[in-house]
């Protein structure tokens, strides 16, 4: 069991989605900490109302917003609904935290860069978004950034997987069990994020974390890879007989483009904060 050495009322957004229930399944283990998990139905955070009103009721030390508009591809179609809940409502959440004297740790996204660094990319690269989900979220740390007074933390992520939720693990895990060969591109790179690895590390920041710290993070897991082989792995660790074949991004187009390299440098927070960084497949083993 974790002690921590503060004792923080935390709000966290999001509630039902897979990194909302990471929180929920670990926090039992940071004891001085009073979690309150609001779904969509208790905080709808596209409402300045809604969000005021958990405020007054919950009186939370931090809030974590992990709610967001995630679907890559019909963002381009739904631009409006991508921007509202990334951007707009972000925007909110950020101007009421300042006038309320509450810290913001919101989650962000690869997707802010174009993907066709050779390096893994730092905090200090230049964000280049080449889709409106990417766009969107780059726009919702513009936000928070511009908001006046206010303590935060944007924590980007990326290949985020988890027992919950929609996410790669999941769906390769039901193929796996309806087909005998699958299909899956080995050109883009990038590193599985355990939900609750990250739901860790973020608690972990919680404990020291004051305006000296405000700022953009970087978290994921350890070990690059790509798609291809997270999947071999998935099969094999799940002892599931599938066929898999390699293939190239060009031979598998989607509406909204992925990026090549998705490598987070995780640096920072590791150093900042001491939290710590497992390899992904450790994280892969343990769900399975």
């Amino acid at each position: 069991m974790r002690l921590t050495t503060s004792n923080k009322k935390i709000l966290i957004t999001g509630a039902n989605g897979q990194l909302g229930n990471a929180f929920q399944e670990i926090a039992s283990q940071f004891v001085t900490y009073e979690c309150v998990f609001a779904t969509r139905e208790m905080l709808d955070i596209t409402a300045v109302a809604s969000i005021k009103d958990a405020i007054e009721v919950h009186q939370p030390d931090v809030i974590i917003n992990t709610a967001a508009y995630t679907a890559v591809d019909a963002a381009e179609s739904h631009q409006e609904d991508a921007y509202l809940l990334n951007e707009h409502a972000v925007g909110h959440l950020a101007t009421l935290c300042a006038s309320y004297s509450i810290t913001l740790i919101h989650i962000s996204t690869d997707y802010v860069f174009d993907g066709n660094s050779d390096t893994p990319y730092t905090e200090e690269d230049i964000p280049n978004p080449q889709t409106i989900y990417g766009k969107s979220k780059l726009a919702g740390e513009h936000a928070i950034q511009n908001t006046d007074n206010l303590t935060y933390a944007i924590v980007r992520t990326s290949w985020l997987f988890s027992g919950y939720g929609h996410n790669f693990y999941k769906t390769m895990v039901r193929l796996g069990d309806e087909r005998e060969e699958l299909t899956v591109v080995n050109d883009q790179h990038g590193i599985p994020t355990f939900a609750n690895d990250l739901a860790d590390a973020i608690f972990q920041m919680i404990t020291r974390f004051d305006d000296s710290y405000r700022g953009i993070y970087h978290y994921s897991n350890s070990g690059v890879t790509t798609w291809y082989a997270f999947a071999k792995a998935i099969f094999d660790y799940s002892q599931l007989d599938v066929k898999l074949r390699a293939t190239t991004s060009d031979a598998y187009p989607t509406v909204a483009k992925r990026p090549k390299n998705s490598i987070l440098d995780s640096t920072k927070i590791v150093e900042t904060f001491g939290v710590n960084s497992p390899d992904w497949n450790k994280a892969l083993q343990q769900i399975i």
